[in-house]
Parts: structure tokens; C-alpha cells; sequence
């Protein structure tokens, strides 16, 4: 159990991360149009976006580093 929420933490960093990137180097009018912010004929890239994306991928990251470590019984 815990070795599939790790692997699924960071499955979807590296999707946020990569949707991040996406953010970064592409114009709103060129985003598809389900993702939050594609704007019909606008020419500026969505810095807020991208810095959210690849904070939350960045979180998801360090939550699977925690959560491989060893478990420790208490007594």
C-alpha cells in the first residue's frame, strides 16, 4: 500500500511539473482548452500558473520522500 502511494505521488509530480513547464513556455491562446487560463487570441504565458503547478509537483515530491522512509513501530 505504501509503495503504491508513493509511485502514484510521484506520477502526478512529474505531471504537475510538466504541466508547470507547459505554463511557462506556452501562450495562453495555445493552451489547451481545458486547462485553467487559455485565453482565444492572448500572447502572454501565465507566470502564476506555472509557479503553482510546479510548487504542487515539487510538494508531491518531498510528500513521496517522507513517506518512503523506514516506519518505526512505537512502543
Amino acid at each position: 500500500m505504501k509503495k503504491n502511494l508513493t509511485a502514484l505521488l510521484i506520477i502526478l509530480g512529474v505531471l504537475l511539473i510538466g504541466l508547470g513547464v507547459c505554463y511557462f513556455v506556452t501562450p495562453a491562446s495555445s493552451l489547451p482548452a481545458f486547462l485553467p487560463g487559455h485565453a482565444a487570441g492572448s500572447t502572454h504565458k501565465h507566470f502564476k500558473h506555472g509557479l503553482a503547478a510546479l510548487l504542487l509537483g515539487l510538494g508531491l515530491w518531498v510528500w513521496a520522500w517522507f513517506n518512503s522512509g523506514p516506519t518505526t513501530k512505537s512502543e
